[in-house]
């Protein structure tokens, strides 16, 4: 074929698309689309029932804790670049902020190294008070205009009052997220540990408080052997139950999510948590900048494979088929 008084064979054809695609993949292209993504505060219940090892697949395998870390981690796995996550701690009644929210991608190996590195030893006290721990998230993940997503299993020591829950001041769905409850639901003995952080066995019934006598006693203190009003108001026996036990506290989880406006969720039956974080959380639209630079850098890896094939074909030998017999 013959332009200009340029001979334009296929090859040279193709070599110069493959030449044009190289220059367009090296400058560049972008597209800018729009993309949902999450901006939420991870709060870690880091109390010594999160030891408790009725995890993993089979249960048993992991800790609590493991497993939240693990969780975590997967969760940064899957949620989109620009999202943001930070991380928290609870123990006793409050929480606490390690690390303000910051973008997922470009902090990866770092959000990695501090979700690793959590540990139950981190607490500052043994204490549980976990709708208290809740509502106290809830005002730091609000402070920051974040999502929360709160991982405990629900485990209240001592065990809530006769008062029943506290309750909470502020306004329910103010802060979008999730609860997330970790632990099975048959109830295991908790680990008991040295100051070296060694196993030394499992706590007993008379190692953690099995009733909360603090504030007004129960309506039933009155018919309790040994009750007097000043001396023993509880009683004179020492309180009876099997909070030594730990199990997932999923109807005292539900209450507290319905009480605050945040969803629930089981972690142990929910698999990757990230599909429940972003239909439960505040949707957040950013645009995003999309390298396109791989579209012409194939289309020119393309040509180039084209011309070695058309070079290919061209030289195979042709087949002649047989002349026809002439007659006689």
């Amino acid at each position: 074929m013959t332009r200009i008084g340029i001979n334009f064979d296929r090859r040279l054809i193709l070599l110069l698309a493959a030449l044009t695609g190289a220059i367009v993949a090296i400058i560049g292209i972008h597209i800018i689309r729009n993309q949902r993504v999450a901006d939420v505060l991870a709060v870690i219940d880091i109390t010594g029932s999160m030891n408790t090892r009725d995890m993993g697949n089979p249960p048993g395998s992991l800790d609590r804790l493991e497993a939240v870390r693990q969780s975590l981690i997967g969760m940064m796995q899957d949620i989109p670049c620009q999202s943001r996550l930070g991380l928290g701690v609870f123990s006793e009644r409050r929480s606490f902020l390690l690390l303000n929210p910051v973008e997922i991608c470009s902090n990866y190996d770092a959000l990695e190294g501090a979700i690793s590195g959590l540990d139950w030893r981190m607490a500052w006290q043994g204490d549980s008070y976990v709708a208290k721990g809740l509502y106290s998230a809830l005002d730091i993940a609000a402070s920051l205009k974040s999502d929360l997503i709160f991982f405990t299993d629900g485990h209240e020591a001592p065990p809530l009052p006769f008062t029943g829950v506290p309750e909470f001041e502020g306004k329910p769905g103010a802060v979008k997220g999730l609860i997330a409850g970790v632990g099975g639901s048959e109830k295991t003995p908790i680990p008991k540990f040295d100051d070296e952080g060694r196993q030394v066995g499992v706590y007993n019934q008379s190692d953690v408080p099995q009733e909360n006598r603090i504030g007004a006693a129960p309506k039933d203190a009155e018919t309790r052997e040994g009750y007097n009003p000043r001396n023993a108001p509880w009683g004179a026996l020492e309180a009876a139950g099997d909070e030594q036990l730990s199990s997932v506290k999923t109807a005292h989880l539900q209450d507290l999510a319905s009480r605050t406006g945040l969803s629930y969720v089981g972690l142990q039956k929910a698999g990757a948590i990230a599909p429940k974080l972003l239909s439960s959380s505040e949707p957040r639209i950013v645009p995003i900048s999309t390298d396109m630079a791989y579209v012409p850098a194939l289309f020119a890896l393309l040509s180039i494979l084209a011309v070695y094939a058309l070079q290919f074909v061209e030289r195979a030998p042709m087949r002649r088929s047989p002349r026809p017999a002439r007659p006689l």
